[in-house]
């Protein structure tokens, strides 16, 4: 399966460039895209983006976020790689269906043709954005990820580790690294974590994990703890895999930083330090763009260009690890979407899956308004999970109508210009809608990162909230 989310041309077209009038705001409820702005040469990153910065302000740590795509290049075909894309993505929304309903009622949905995976954690090689931290004295670049709960690194000795371009870490020469005994709270907290219990063998003094995956994929190793930095915080004693034998290709990165809400995740760990809040900026793919990762409840930090909207998060006990929070409409175009479904049940806000499901009724009343208002341009066959597509190549610009998200409190997300449209062919003659429907009514609703770009999205456990407001991602 492909590594590689978006390719580099993909938001090109949409570099910070705009002051110079790439896009803005044409009315109230429009965004204008020029379209000449598109780079149809594919060109290659060869920044490196390992030993990111990071920087301390007011007790919150801000950690630089880049997405992988920035740092590891650009090479073969665009199109091949965008449409590998969505195919993928859908695997991991299967995925995660597929695990809440063996969570909740004890089954596993069948789905022979696309060998979904059962268990919770890392889900396949969707994951877009990385930051450095330190551990256990050595840089390490980690995929971060709302979705899963343990953070976990490729170990020497390893006896199967795919390809990464920072050395693996080595426990023997880290002056603080312990094992993590068997009979442990943090071995027990495996299955809530993980989905898999701790594997105790003949040592009963180390804590065995597995994180499987329905495609072959799995991460296997011991849990062990040592000292993290997180910019200019050091956390002692934390918790990790240490991953003697993995299998997977996620973005040639060191590991995954787990930002689930069980007891393993980095931020219930950190608790005491920084509160139980974070935020991100998820940056978009164009060269020199970066967003940030910030740990620590002090707002004065942030660079969010409108004021922060809370939403409280939906609690459910039997999915607690996810982030749940109420839908309570939408708006195309400053039109409201008529829906009985909104409300009904939570929908799941993540780092990782990258198109935003919705229920089928409410998927179907969005694309008609997008459809009505998006008028007078050629259609284009759908592709994969995306079905609304336009033929865009003869267009020097177009009027896009903006989409909202409205939560519950009367908070609301727009979705900025750069998450509107997913272009599958790179000359604009695929253009499509970047929202896509679930497959049944009663599954639960996923907003993908892609709809996440340059906002600010504060995760506050303490007190049980989601935070939204605007800001152009920029480190």
């Amino acid at each position: 399966m492909s590594l590689w989310p978006y390719s580099t041309f993909l938001l090109l077209f949409l570099m910070l460039a705009s002051s110079n009038g790439a896009f803005g705001n044409n009315a109230a409820n429009k965004l204008i895209l020029q379209l000449k702005t598109l780079q149809r040469t594919q060109q290659s990153n060869n920044q490196s983006c390992y030993s990111q910065k990071s920087r301390s302000e007011n007790g919150a740590i801000v950690l630089e976020m880049k997405h992988k795509d920035y740092c590891f290049g650009s090479t073969g075909d665009m199109n091949r790689k965008l449409q590998k894309q969505l195919v993928v993505d859908y695997i991991r929304v299967r995925s995660i269906q597929a695990n809440i309903k063996r969570i909740i009622f004890g089954k596993v949905e069948a789905l022979s043709q696309t060998k979904i995976p059962i268990t919770s954690g890392v889900k396949l090689h969707t994951l877009n954005y990385i930051v450095t931290v330190t551990l256990g004295g050595r840089n390490v670049t980690v995929i971060v990820d709302t979705g899963s709960d343990l953070t976990w690194v490729q170990c020497q000795p390893c006896r199967l580790c795919y390809n990464q371009p920072e050395p693996l870490f080595n426990p023997s020469v880290s002056t603080n690294y312990q094992s993590v005994a068997c009979n442990s709270a943090a071995c027990q907290s495996l299955q809530s974590a993980t989905g898999n219990s701790g594997l105790c063998g003949n040592d009963l003094t180390k804590c065995n994990y597995v994180v499987s995956y329905g495609d072959g994929s799995y991460t296997k190793g011991e849990l062990g703890q040592d000292h993290l930095v997180l910019g200019s915080t050091s956390v002692n004693n934390f918790v990790f895999g240490c991953g003697r034998n993995n299998k997977g290709l996620f973005g040639l990165a060191s590991g995954l930083m787990g930002l689930g809400k069980s007891n393993l995740s980095l931020i219930s760990q950190t608790t005491g330090i920084f509160g139980g809040v974070f935020s991100y900026c998820l940056p978009s793919v164009e060269a020199k763009s970066s967003g940030s990762l910030v740990f620590g409840g002090d707002t004065s930090v942030l660079k969010n260009s409108t004021p922060i909207s809370y939403t409280r998060m939906v609690a459910n006990p039997q999915l607690f690890s996810f982030y749940f929070l109420n839908l309570t409409g939408a708006s195309i175009g400053g039109v409201t979407i008529q829906d009985s479904a909104f409300g009904k049940s939570g929908i799941i806000i993540d780092s990782g899956t990258v198109i935003t499901r919705l229920p089928p009724t409410i998927y179907k009343a969005v694309k008609a308004e997008f459809l009505k208002q998006f008028s007078g341009y050629r259609l284009a066959q759908g592709f994969s999970i995306l079905d609304t597509c336009f033929n865009l190549s003869a267009y020097e610009e177009v009027s896009i109508p903006t989409i909202k998200m409205q939560f519950e409190g009367g908070v609301e997300m727009e979705v900025d210009v750069t998450g509107v449209l997913y272009f599958v062919k790179s000359d604009a003659s695929q253009v499509c809608l970047a929202l896509a429907s679930l497959q049944y009514e009663d599954e639960i609703g996923i907003i993908g990162n892609y709809q996440q770009k340059n906002t600010r999205v504060i995760y506050d456990i303490k007190q049980s909230r989601v935070g939204f407001a605007k800001e152009t991602c920029n480190f």
